[in-house]
């Protein structure tokens, strides 16, 4: 490297954000992730006597450590160190990198450690490719991401690395990141004068939501875009903290795991009617740009698989939430996506619409059972072939109710429908339970013999 070369990149590094300037260069500088970089950790206990020997895969949202960590190892190890970028290289770009690795290991006996930042963007015939060369040992891989490995990274990858999971940071561990910066006189602002709150501190760490580059990146723009005092001091309070970062960043994507996973908070909180809670997550669902219409989809299949014939205005009331969202559009609709949730959460809860299930699998398992004679149509083989003899029509009997075997023969006696004791259900309940003991003191028979002494059915027909 000649002077020149060394003043580029010495101007290079002075002029790099401060997030690149203030990154760890060793694993005592980091900050947080102490389940798995904590003293006697095994993946510690790797880097520190340069073991790396199988591939990992680190996973975490943005701003928690990744690539930090993987150029700890890259300054740790003696194996020689190379770094592809999901976004940008190919199948071209893995070849290179094997057969410059398989000639060095004939060469020189080293081996070859390949970090793939944002491994989640390659597809699977990218990932396929680093494959064989991972299996022999080629190259030890190190896969950085911020979506769930278990569903973007292919299996045969994924068996063959171990997966650590970054957790966000917390508050308390920005500040202290936060405060390094500002000491530090080589890398941050140690060497200007520069005082910030307390209180600016602490928004910054909290609106970064665990990110630690987004709380620098906005540390640099307020210290950058603030002119000094009079006395040459720049002065960060909370105003010029709520300018430099002015909205929490959520952690929300479409497809990725939050998105499952506040959806899922949010269902469950109905569910187990905490109106509160369900607010809660409709209100960062919907602040996060997801999809009104998709939340109204699965209120309205909650409203039948969770509310039911417990409250059997609760399907009324979804379904009109939904046509009004229709009709209204965004913002406004809000209020109605409100509306069900509310009526939803605080509504008497039952599940036993889900004895159709019962039901269906009853089907798959004994076929398609003929239907008893008395209940087939009359209108066409009744005179010829007895269809709808014997049937007799409730509206004829008192309480438009009459014992008659409705299953067909072999399911006699089979129960699917069990309504709960909350709500409208209570009185279901109720009725269904006169019934049973109506068709005991009656005696129900099949087909046939289906008849009430004393009484003519007026309809034989459907």
């Amino acid at each position: 490297m000649d002077l020149f070369e060394q003043a580029r990149e010495e101007r290079a590094r002075r002029e790099a954000p401060l997030a690149a300037r203030m990154r760890p260069r060793t694993l005592d500088e980091m900050v947080g992730q102490e389940h798995i970089l904590g003293p006697g950790t095994l993946l510690r206990r790797a880097i520190e006597s340069d073991r790396l020997l199988s591939s990992i895969i680190l996973w975490g949202p943005p701003g928690t450590g990744k690539t930090t960590l993987a150029m700890i190892v890259a300054r740790t190890t003696r194996s020689h160190f190379e770094t592809l970028s999901a976004v940008l290289a190919g199948v071209a770009d893995v070849r290179r990198v094997v057969a410059e690795a398989k000639e060095r290991r004939a060469l020189y006996g080293q081996r070859t450690i390949l970090l793939v930042d944002e491994v989640h963007r390659w597809n699977k015939a990218q990932q396929d490719a680093l494959l064989p060369h991972v299996e022999d040992g080629t190259v030890v891989f190190i896969g950085a991401t911020t979506e769930n490995p278990y569903f973007e990274v292919v299996p045969p990858l994924l068996s063959r690395s171990r997966v650590f999971r970054l957790r966000p940071l917390t508050a308390a561990e920005i500040v202290l990141i936060l405060r390094r910066a500002l000491s530090d006189p080589e890398r941050g602002y140690g060497g200007r004068p520069v005082e910030v709150t307390q209180e600016a501190l602490e928004h910054l760490a909290r609106v970064a939501d665990g990110d630690a580059r987004a709380a620098l990146n906005a540390l640099e723009l307020a210290v950058e875009s603030t002119p000094p005092g009079e006395d040459g001091v720049i002065r960060i309070d909370l105003a010029v903290a709520q300018e430099s970062i002015q909205q929490r960043a959520l952690r929300y994507y479409k497809g990725a795991d939050e998105h499952y996973d506040t959806i899922s908070a949010f269902i469950k909180s109905v569910r187990g009617s905490d109106p509160d809670a369900a607010l809660y997550w409709l209100a960062k669902m919907v602040h996060a740009g997801e999809d009104p219409r998709f939340i109204m989809r699965r209120l309205l299949v909650l409203a039948a698989e969770d509310v039911g014939l417990a409250d059997p205005m609760g399907i009324v009331v979804a379904a009109a939430c939904a046509r009004a969202l229709e009709w209204v559009g965004m913002p406004e609709a809000q209020y109605h996506l409100a509306q069900a949730t509310i009526y939803l959460a605080t509504a008497p809860k039952s599940n036993s619409v889900g004895g159709y299930f019962e039901a269906l699998a009853r089907v798959q398992e004994q076929g398609e059972l003929e239907v008893p004679d008395h209940l087939k149509d009359a209108s066409r083989d009744g005179a010829a072939l007895g269809h709808g003899k014997g049937y007799l029509y409730p509206h004829d009997f008192p309480g438009h109710f009459v014992p008659q075997q409705y299953l067909p023969a072999g399911l006699e006696g089979a129960t699917f429908y069990r309504p709960g004791d909350q709500g409208f259900e209570r009185e279901i309940a109720r009725r269904l339970a006169e019934w049973a003991a109506a068709r005991t003191r009656q005696g129900t028979t099949p087909s046939s013999q289906n008849t009430v002494p004393g009484s003519a059915p007026r309809s034989q027909g459907t």
